[in-house]
């Protein structure tokens, strides 16, 4: 059984997302992030960095447990565990790991900027929204020639770089985007959102 440590964010339901898709079965303990229960000791032996999604798996490696922080690296984990969502080939599983990586330095990290001077910071500070509004709508035109032509993010098959990725994209609205601008990411968010585990990861705690 996975043990997965969560909140209601773009980060976690990456991790729900993929849990979903596997099936593999699954415990969900919500970590409220805005009462503080990342900073708590329990939660803090298994995810040291203070930040969620964390999962702990009894059947790990050699059937050891085993506890893993960052979104990015319990991807892997569990597409290798499983054998799913992750190429097999060398060229295109290192494809799908750029990609995943991608999400993980860029499209996350300056999006959640952007969510942060739009919607939370106590003052408004134009040159920080300026920036981070900018770059996200740089990524986003690096996301949308991606997809031109493909279904998902590496080809035609669904990967972990499309679960890393989506969550990010459907806060659009938080990074002051119009999807329309982008017409191949609207489309390719519009297949995803009719897989049915897509739609119950995302609703994952």
């Amino acid at each position: 059984m996975i043990d997965l440590y969560t909140w209601g964010t773009p980060n976690g339901r990456k991790i729900s997302i993929m849990l979903e898709a596997t099936g593999l079965p699954y415990r969900v303990h919500p970590i409220d992030i805005t009462a503080g229960d990342q900073f708590e000791p329990d939660f803090l032996e298994i995810s040291p960095n203070n930040r969620i999604p964390a999962i702990t798996d009894d059947e790990g490696p050699e059937g050891q447990p085993v506890r893993l922080f960052e979104s990015g690296a319990i991807l892997i984990y569990l597409a290798e565990k499983t054998g799913l969502f992750i190429p097999t080939d060398p060229l295109r599983r290192t494809e799908c790991i750029q990609w995943l990586m991608w999400q993980m330095g860029g499209f996350g990290p300056m999006l959640g900027q952007a969510h942060h001077f739009n919607r939370f910071a106590e003052e408004t500070i134009p040159y920080a929204i300026r920036r981070y509004s900018d770059e996200s709508r740089r990524l986003w035109g690096v996301l949308d020639k991606q997809l031109a032509g493909k279904a998902f993010v590496i080809g035609e098959d669904l990967s972990i770089a499309d679960f890393a990725i989506y969550p990010w994209a459907c806060r659009y609205e938080w990074q002051g985007i119009d999807r329309n601008d982008f017409p191949h990411v609207k489309d390719w968010m519009d297949r995803l959102a009719q897989i049915e585990f897509i739609q119950f990861g995302m609703q994952v705690p």
